[in-house]
Order: C-alpha cells, then sequence, then structure tokens
C-alpha cells in the first residue's frame, strides 16, 4: 500500500516552521529578493478559501510617504490602545508592536470588495471570509520562516483611515498590515511570552471532548 506521508526530513521541515514562526517586529534593512517574494505571495494564494472565494488582496507599499501615513495611523492607534489598557499602560508602551519603518516590504493584506454573493459555505457563517484571508497569512508567514525572512502582522491601525490612504472601495475591508523582512534572529519564545505579557495556554485547556468544557483524555 503506498503512503501519502511525507518523509521524516519533509515532516521534521513543516513542524518546525510551525513551531519556530514568531510575530516579528525587529529587521534589518537588507532587501527581499523579488523572487522569494513571488514565492511568498504565490504560497499565500494558494491557501484554502471557503468556497473557494479567494478574497484576499494585497497591497504592495512602495511610495516612502506612503510607509510614514501608514505608521502614523499605527503609531495613533498604540497610544489609544495603551489608554484602553488602563493599569497595563506603562507596560504596554514598553513593548516594540510593529517594524514598518524597519522592514523591506510593507504589504496590507485586505478583503475584496462584493463579497456579498459569495454565499458558498458563507450563508450562516459571513465571517468565513476572513477565515481564508487569515490561512493566505499563515501560508505566507510559513513560507518566510522557511526562506528565513520574518513577518510580523500589526492589527493597530483604524481600518477606514487606512481604506482612504489606499483609494480601496467601501466595501473592501484591510485586516493586517504585513512587515516582512530579514532578520538578525528570531525570538526564542512568542514575543509577547518572552517580554512575560502572558503565556502560551496548555493544550489541555482548549481542547474538548463532545462537549464545552469537558476534558478530552
Amino acid at each position: 500500500m503506498t503512503s501519502n506521508r511525507y518523509s521524516d526530513v519533509e515532516c521534521a521541515a513543516v513542524y518546525r516552521a510551525i513551531y519556530e514562526r514568531r510575530d516579528m517586529r525587529h529587521f534589518l534593512s537588507e532587501p527581499v529578493a523579488p523572487e522569494v517574494l513571488s514565492r511568498l505571495l504565490d504560497a499565500a494564494h494558494h491557501a484554502p478559501s471557503v468556497g473557494f472565494m479567494q478574497p484576499w488582496r494585497f497591497v504592495r507599499i512602495t511610495c516612502p510617504e506612503l510607509r510614514l501615513a501608514i505608521h502614523a495611523l499605527v503609531e495613533q492607534e498604540r497610544l489609544a490602545t495603551a489608554k484602553a489598557l488602563a493599569e497595563r499602560e506603562d507596560e504596554f508602551m514598553k513593548l516594540k508592536v510593529e517594524g514598518i519603518m524597519d522592514c523591506s516590504v510593507i504589504l496590507v493584506a485586505a478583503l475584496c470588495e462584493q463579497r456579498e454573493p459569495y454565499i458558498f459555505g458563507r450563508r450562516t457563517l459571513p465571517d468565513m471570509d476572513l477565515a481564508s484571508l487569515s490561512c493566505a497569512i499563515q501560508n505566507m508567514w510559513l513560507a518566510a520562516r522557511a526562506e528565513g525572512l520574518g513577518m510580523g502582522w500589526v492589527s493597530m491601525f483604524d481600518p477606514e483611515a487606512l481604506k482612504i490612504l489606499l483609494n480601496m472601495p467601501a466595501d473592501s475591508q484591510p485586516m493586517a498590515i504585513l512587515c516582512l523582512g530579514h532578520v538578525a534572529k528570531f525570538y526564542d519564545l512568542p514575543m509577547l511570552q518572552q517580554e512575560q505579557w502572558t503565556e502560551r495556554r496548555d493544550l489541555q485547556t482548549v481542547l474538548f471532548e463532545n462537549s464545552w468544557n469537558t476534558p478530552c483524555p
């Protein structure tokens, strides 16, 4: 009987990319080779999508003035987030939460316009378009790690303000500012865990059997 399983070496590479992927904030200025960026975007474009709707759109930011404007949007939201965190404000302000001005490549990942006609798999769960986009981002993230590149997902911004900056249609939705580039090293642990902001939950606390909060042996 033939096996569909990858070889041990190939399996190990897949799991290594998963476990060593990090949300990076510190980047080097070295440019990303065009052929590598093409491979990463193609990996994203081969993500699964509900009803094969492929709702993802990526806007590459190459204009320096636009990069500055995006950074200003993120900084505005960073300060607002700090205020909203109340007693953790000072602790939050010490964290580096983005690498927009440092990374080589900026991509804005968004949901496309005119998504309403796509009802296959979305009639009762319309947010599956966002799930599909998230799969595309994860594909790119894992491919970037395999290529030795860091990537960071920035979600601190006013989506309507970013839509105006990028001339996006009213019914589209920006979901992520992706910072991509070379790094001096990858964090040993997820940065927020490394900075003692929070800890990864034990698997058993999020795994149930047959009924909510029923432990799975």
